[in-house]
């Protein structure tokens, strides 16, 4: 089957904004013209592509054609670049992105202001649990993710970055208040943990780990990186913090590592379209190299 150019781009605009009258105003076109270019399409593909909720959603088989339809755009956009290698006005390459919050506030944007000034890509990041960046992946959201999933979704490639290195870690009243003054971590259990999220399981995890079993106390759940961060430091709850956050308040006292023995690390890989495309290659190699800088050896 065949789709026209501009149907895969408005497919992808509709996608991206969310409604059709949005579309209309990316595209300059009207509503109606971007509601008959779908219906165009999904007569091609003899199937509903797109569900007609607010924001829009794509179905299983819309999945698989907005996929397709960014690959078409990518190789569009790396054409168009090198054509115009040299000119003073050039395109730019959008390659959207989705990585988890932890790695977005301690390495990943060192690594992608090593690119080179020339490269001309613009890059749209999806913040998600590093466990679930993998859907974006499958539905054609994104061209590449960083994951902690080692087994290649499918059209795509997987290496390993390296190891995100998390510490159990407490402010000094916390530890006065909850843990005896002597950061007992068989006191853990029964003491108030922050979580980044409902699907947050790190601290669960550093229990099990440790022997100290489920978590019995309360939960304060603060959805962004620097924010839990600062929850903790506060002394609202205990919590796993990415060590590149929370070495240097350990060691100047302001936080308390409760057991710098039992880290916890977290395997993150890359995951990218199995696609030829410069920029995207590009991107793969500054993050690599910014993830070997960076992260612990698998």
């Amino acid at each position: 089957m065949s789709f026209q150019f501009d149907h895969l781009r408005t497919l992808t605009a509709l996608v991206d904004e969310g409604t059709f009258e949005s579309a209309a105003r990316r595209l300059h076109v009207t509503a109606s013209a971007v509601s008959q270019r779908v219906r165009a399409m999904e007569q091609t593909a003899g199937k509903v592509l797109v569900q007609r909720t607010n924001p829009v959603r794509t179905t299983a088989a819309g999945d698989v054609v907005l996929r397709y339809a960014r690959q078409v755009l990518l190789l569009d956009e790396d054409a168009t670049t090198e054509l115009r290698m040299g000119d003073r006005e050039r395109g730019r390459v959008s390659v959207p992105l989705a990585v988890n919050a932890d790695s977005l506030s301690t390495w990943f944007l060192e690594a992608l202001t090593d690119l080179p000034a020339d490269l001309g890509a613009v890059f749209e990041i999806h913040r998600e649990d590093e466990e679930h960046t993998t859907s974006l992946l499958r539905s054609g959201t994104v061209m590449a993710a960083v994951t902690s999933t080692p087994e290649a979704v499918q059209g795509c490639t997987v290496a390993g970055l390296g190891a995100l290195r998390y510490q159990a870690v407490c402010s000094p009243g916390f530890d006065e208040e909850y843990l005896c003054g002597r950061a007992d971590p068989e006191l853990l259990p029964y003491a108030p943990v922050v979580n980044f999220d409902r699907r947050d399981d790190l601290q669960d995890r550093f229990l099990r780990e440790s022997g100290g079993g489920e978590p019995h106390g309360p939960r304060h759940y603060i959805p962004a990186s620097e924010d839990f961060a600062r929850a903790v430091l506060l002394g609202l709850g205990w919590g796993m913090v990415p060590e590149q956050r929370c070495a240097a308040d350990v060691a100047s006292g302001r936080l308390v590592a409760l057991a710098p023995d039992r880290p916890v690390d977290v395997r993150l890989y890359w995951q990218r379209w199995n696609l030829r495309s410069p920029a995207l290659d590009t991107v793969s190699e500054a993050l690599r190299a910014g993830a070997a800088a960076h992260l612990h050896s698998l």
